[in-house]
């Protein structure tokens, strides 16, 4: 890696933290073991399972056993989505989301559309929320699951997810929530929160790739599994554990926890001081997404006049992105900026600017000083 380009792309995924690595370590090495096995390298792999369960569950505030490990947040959205419209299909063929969801409830939800399933997708505001009145509205008698993201991967909105949740109750519909962005960044307790369903993913915590989880609250519908070939995961999910991930993840969702009381706040004033010296210095500057209810780390601006490919390929130094980390080779406008109603012409002016926990203030002085620079050239050479 380039240790001179300073990383401002953490929703895309975030470094590994070093004691998350050190805790990966064993299970990559000596304490190898098919967690499924019963001889002791078996046993030493499942304890290792467990007490990561443990802590995910205590991020999350619910019990060990309404943990269900998966190969991350796209697989379980499609176990989410997927298996609960199969497990439903008796009682009904009615989904709700949003048109600024992500790709993996998107997709599943059009897929399942050739299966004879319907869904209806609810517009966003300007700021990419959803409205509980639309939900609670968009409600018919066959309607068997809901699904809304916690927080937008891209412009960082936070959606009203208890108010949803109690609609959602009070119909008696099973809600999942795509939680990706939000948990370890927002309050993350499940029973506050009011979901029956909520994926998450290690690595945009600090922890590995490849590898999740899928909360499913204890009573609440249990999706169809999707997969078959073997028992574990309560069935749900079969397949051999990835020991060695499931201990990063654990590890960094204690990581996370502590991270919550005194991190975040780091990050949010890093990531105004890096909007207002922007702001101060270049006009024609639009604000994405909600400005106060929004990922603590998270900047998506349109830069009136700048194509985002061109200036993300001007910047030398700084790895930004221009959206979706899953649609980072399209050309067109990204799907959550035309549901919020922007024009396409700015909409492909937009740059995401990701702070973590590992940025600093002096890495924030760099980057807007060269994205400035970057810009104004840019535009004089357009004639804006």
């Amino acid at each position: 890696m380039n240790n001179d380009i300073i990383y401002m792309d953490n929703h895309a995924t975030t470094p590994i933290a070093p004691e998350v690595l050190a805790a990966m370590m064993p299970y990559l090495t000596t304490n190898f073991g098919n967690a499924s096995s019963i001889h002791p390298f078996g046993v030493a792999a499942m304890d290792a399972v467990e007490k990561a369960r443990l802590q995910v569950a205590e991020l999350l505030g619910c019990s060990a056993e309404e943990v269900i490990f998966t190969s991350g947040a796209t697989e379980s959205d499609n176990l989410a989505v997927r298996g609960i419209a199969y497990a439903c299909r008796e009682k009904g063929n009615h989904i709700i989301t949003s048109t600024a969801e992500h790709h993996a409830i998107l997709d599943t939800c059009h897929t399942l559309a050739t299966e004879g399933f319907e869904t209806t997708y609810l517009p966003v505001d300007k700021y990419g929320r959803v409205s509980p009145d639309d939900v609670e509205a968009a409600i018919t008698p066959r309607t068997i699951l809901m699904s809304f993201m916690y927080a937008n991967n891209e412009v960082g909105t936070i959606n009203p997810i208890a108010d949803i949740a109690a609609v959602a109750a009070k119909h008696g519909v099973p809600f999942h929530s795509d939680a990706v962005q939000g948990i370890g960044q927002l309050p993350s307790e499940m029973e506050s929160l009011g979901v029956d369903l909520a994926s998450l993913t290690a690595h945009k915590i600090y922890g590995p790739k490849g590898i999740g989880a899928l909360y499913i609250r204890r009573d609440a519908p249990r999706p169809q599994s999707i997969f078959h070939g073997g028992g574990q995961e309560d069935g749900v999910r079969p397949g051999t554990l990835n020991v060695a991930g499931i201990v990063g993840l654990g590890a960094a969702c204690e990581l996370a926890k502590n991270y919550m009381k005194t991190g975040k706040n780091c990050v949010a004033t890093l990531r105004d001081a890096l909007h207002l010296k922007l702001t101060a210095r270049l006009g024609d500057i639009h604000l994405n997404g909600h400005p106060e209810q929004r990922l603590p780390g998270n900047l998506n601006l349109c830069f009136t006049g700048v194509q985002s490919h061109a200036l993300l390929m001007g910047l030398k130094s700084v790895a930004v992105s221009t959206g979706s980390a899953c649609d980072s080779e399209s050309v067109k406008a990204s799907h959550v900026l035309v549901a919020m109603g922007i024009p396409n012409e700015l909409a492909l002016t937009a740059v995401r600017f990701g702070l973590g926990r590992y940025n600093t203030a002096e890495e924030v002085e760099i980057v807007a000083d060269e994205v400035i620079k970057v810009v104004s050239r840019l535009r004089e050479l357009s004639g804006n």
